[in-house]
């Protein structure tokens, strides 16, 4: 062989050995636990979610454990913020959602990351069905009813929400600029912190998931007055969307998973199918499609990466609208 055609050789072999060495590495990954970041605190829908998912991952990752780490507040980037830090080597994770991934930049305090640059997309989980709550000794019976009764008296009913820039905060709010009213947002820490403010009547209003709020609602002891969604939820068929008082409102609380910046594309190919997998399993799509009445969605890195870039076009615009600034 001439010493040119050697060198030609090698030369490709040498840049071959990268992509092997990684892929390689992908494919071996997980080799230790695997930890997955959430926005709220323990016992919130989020909370649930990463729970049901963290359940059934072992059985598709080496036998490595998914360990869910709460870490709630300001709107969520907290624990966006400590994702972005780290190495992004697979093993710490993020539960990805419209606040901190779509909206915190644009709230006016100045965040530790650009969520244009900063995640990595990995997977799209599930869309969570939400629901307008209010207090049950409030006599409204209606959407319509309690808009009403907020125009005339404004700044008289509070809603609690879970920080903000946290969808609890964005949604509510943005609820209160179309039909025209005027509430107080008082912070909480999670779903199950902002039901318990409502049952103790604390809170007069709310929106959560209905996996969050089901019992309570079925007992009586808060009222379901509107869905979040255009579409009919399953577990409440007879509560009508909030698009039936005000036209064209759609929203979707949606939940993901991502990791830091610069992820090796096999590896994030590797989690993805992991993800996957768990969602297929009839013990995730039970509590995931059952239990928390979530649409499932799953799909490609690439799928969830477009989902997200819309979703950054779309809320910073609601938000300016809107006029939510940072507290």
């Amino acid at each position: 062989m001439r010493r040119r055609d050697f060198l030609g050789v090698m030369g490709g072999a040498a840049l071959a050995w990268p992509h092997r060495a990684q892929a390689q590495s992908a494919a071996q990954w997980p080799d230790r636990p695997v930890r997955l970041l959430v926005t709220v605190g323990a016992g919130g829908a989020a909370d649930t979610l990463s729970r049901n998912l963290s359940n059934g991952f072992s059985q598709f990752a080496n036998g490595q454990p998914l360990i869910v780490e709460n870490r709630p507040g300001a709107g969520g980037t907290i624990a966006a913020a400590a994702v972005v830090r780290e190495k992004p080597d697979g093993y710490n994770l993020f539960l990805a959602e419209v606040g901190p991934n779509a909206v915190s930049h644009v709230l006016g305090a100045k965040l530790p990351y650009d969520p244009h640059t900063a995640f990595t997309p990995i997977v799209h989980v599930a869309n969570l069905p939400a629901v307008v709550l209010i207090r049950p000794d409030l006599p409204y019976t209606t959407l319509a009813d309690f808009i009403a009764a907020a125009k005339k008296q404004p700044g008289k009913f509070n809603y609690a929400s879970a920080g903000v820039g946290n969808w609890t905060h964005l949604f509510m709010a943005y609820l209160n600029t179309q039909a025209g009213i005027d509430l107080v947002n008082v912070v909480y820490r999670s779903g199950s912190e902002m039901l318990t403010a409502l049952l103790r009547g604390e809170a007069d209003t709310a929106v959560i998931t209905v996996s969050t709020a089901l019992g309570q609602i079925k007992e009586g002891k808060v009222r379901a007055l509107a869905g979040l969604a255009k579409a009919p939820m399953q577990q409440l068929p007879d509560t009508p969307p909030v698009a039936k008082t005000i036209p064209g409102f759609d929203v979707a609380v949606w939940h993901g998973i991502a990791g830091p910046a610069g992820m090796d594309p096999a590896l994030v190919q590797r989690i993805n199918g992991i993800f996957n997998q768990v969602l297929q399993t009839p013990t995730a799509r039970t509590a995931i499609s059952g239990a928390q009445a979530a649409d499932i969605v799953g799909g490609s890195a690439q799928q969830f990466d477009a989902f997200i870039k819309s979703e950054l076009k779309r809320w910073p615009e609601v938000v300016k609208a809107v006029g939510i600034k940072q507290q």
